[in-house]
């Protein structure tokens, strides 16, 4: 027991030092160079007012209003999906399911598309036109979702979730296909950008627009850690443990929903990171939400981070979207873990 608690503390250690190490290179490296010292001097010296950094002025602002807010997007959207991605699972007990499972990320990125497709403008705000959408259609589709599973079952049960989920995604995904075939070329180059998912060009404003979503969805799932504990066991053995089924469960689902929405409607479709991370965090921490959902923060963070870096520094001067490299790197590695997993319950059966 000793052991795994020991193996538990240094992972979160490990992941700190990830999040660290992964926020300042990807302040650090880009076209520009500065030394790390000035990087931490500028960022220190921005946060909390104090006179440090003494160099060019053109290179502070490169660093805090371009490279760090879309290092934070990044490391928040990663942050988001992967949690996401971990609820997801513990409530459907579906090792598959992720924060595209229940449609609510196709939802997302419907309305976006569809923004894009008939140039809306809210407010003349055509820069965060998008996100605000994206959220809003998030939900509705999340509406969507609990309707259909009501109408069908009577209740949220997890099977009709899932397929109500899939039938909307395939609705929606039908939809954005007729956007791309209607659109103009300019339009199409446009909307399929976006559906690959990129943080290019976000700044505070969008950190400010996913933040408080991000903190809503977050602490609406770390409330519920032992209610996913119980989830595991299904939905009858959590009555039984004391839990309220029907709203823990639309609790949950609403908070991953938030998540999932407000983070697609921000950086566009980014997938595998909902489906991977949380599942190289079980195979070190085991299954206690309790640990799997912060670390997931941490490690889906960091790994976005990185994924980002990489895709815009791999062709330089040419940025590949961010959803192309999560799902190179992310396929391979869902396939070993699948792989392994399945070797494993044979050897138990």
């Amino acid at each position: 027991m000793k052991k795994i608690a020991n193996k538990i503390v240094l992972f979160y250690v490990f992941s700190i030092i990830l999040v660290l190490t992964t926020v300042i290179t990807g302040v650090f490296v880009g076209t520009v160079s500065l030394t790390v010292t000035d990087v931490i001097k500028i960022i220190v010296q921005n946060m909390s007012g104090l006179s440090l950094y003494h160099g060019p002025s053109n290179m502070e602002l490169i660093i805090w209003e371009i490279r760090f807010p879309r290092v934070v997007v990044a490391f928040l959207v990663g942050a988001a999906l992967a949690i996401a991605g971990a609820a997801f699972q513990g409530l459907l007990r579906n090792s598959l399911a992720d924060p595209y499972t229940i449609g609510v990320s196709s939802g997302a990125t419907l309305g976006t598309v569809l923004a894009i497709f008939f140039n809306w403008q809210l407010f003349g705000m055509h820069t965060y036109t998008l996100p605000i959408i994206g959220i809003v259609s998030g939900f509705l589709t999340l509406l969507l979702v609990f309707g259909i599973t009501k109408l069908a079952s009577g209740t949220l049960a997890n099977e009709t979730i899932i397929l109500a989920g899939i039938i909307l995604s395939s609705f929606m995904s039908a939809m954005i296909s007729l956007m791309v075939a209607l659109s103009s070329e300019q339009g199409v180059r446009e909307i399929l950008y976006w559906l690959m998912g990129s943080v290019s060009m976000r700044g505070w404003g969008h950190v400010q627009l996913l933040l408080p979503f991000f903190i809503i969805g977050t602490v609406g799932l770390l409330a519920n850690t032992r209610e996913l504990n119980g989830f595991a066991f299904g939905d009858q053995s959590a009555q039984f443990m004391g839990i309220n089924v029907k709203s823990r469960k639309r609790i949950i689902l609403v908070s991953a929903a938030i998540l999932t929405g407000a983070s697609v409607s921000v950086s566009g479709a980014i997938g595998f990171v909902g489906l991977v991370i949380p599942h190289l965090v079980r195979l070190v921490v085991g299954a206690n939400h309790k640990h799997v959902l912060p670390l997931s923060i941490l490690i889906g963070g960091s790994y976005l981070v990185l994924a980002d870096l990489v895709a815009r520094t791999i062709l330089n001067p040419q940025e590949l979207p961010i959803g192309v490299v999560t799902a190179i790197i992310g396929s391979p590695i869902f396939t070993l873990l699948l792989i392994k997993e399945r070797i494993r319950k044979r050897g138990i059966e």
